[in-house]
This record gives C-alpha cells, structure tokens and sequence, in this order.
C-alpha cells in the first residue's frame, strides 16, 4: 500500500546513505527497520530472571574464578583482560 511520510532532510540523506552502503532501496531499509521496532520484545524466561537474581552458590562462583584463573595463565597475550 502506497503511504506518505514526511521524514526531515538531514534524516532522508542518512536513511540514502545507508541504503546505498547496503545495497538496498531506500524503501526495503525503511520497511526493514519499521519491522524491526515493531517486532515483539524478547522476554527471559521467569525462571531464568529469578535463578540470575538470586544468591550466588559459594561453590560454584569459587570454582567459576578457578577456571578464570585457569585461562588466564594460558593466555598467550600480554594484555589482561578487562574484570568482569
């Protein structure tokens, strides 16, 4: 269905650019980004949310940072990595 929009200069040349750099119509980047923000929102799953939020075991974290340090005395750069 044909429609009109009105969409400021600045933006248009934006939404050109990119098409071009993708190479795409100015129309199928646009149809694509509407889909895109129209599209339903991923949800986590409760359960996830709530195993995430909950405490720590104390044995499994002791275990996560032996492994952490584990990989980090295999590295084979100098650089440290950032601490997560």
């Amino acid at each position: 269905m044909a429609t009109t929009v009105h969409i400021p200069e600045r933006l248009l040349e934006r939404v050109d650019a990119r098409a071009r750099a993708l190479g795409v119509s100015r129309n199928r980047l646009i149809v694509e980004a509407l889909e895109e923000k129209l599209a339903p929102q991923a949800k986590w799953p409760p359960e996830l949310v709530k195993l995430l939020s909950g405490p720590v075991d104390p044995e499994l974290d002791a275990a996560a940072r032996a492994m952490e340090r584990a990989m980090e005395r295999g590295r084979r750069s100098r650089k440290r990595p950032p601490r997560l």
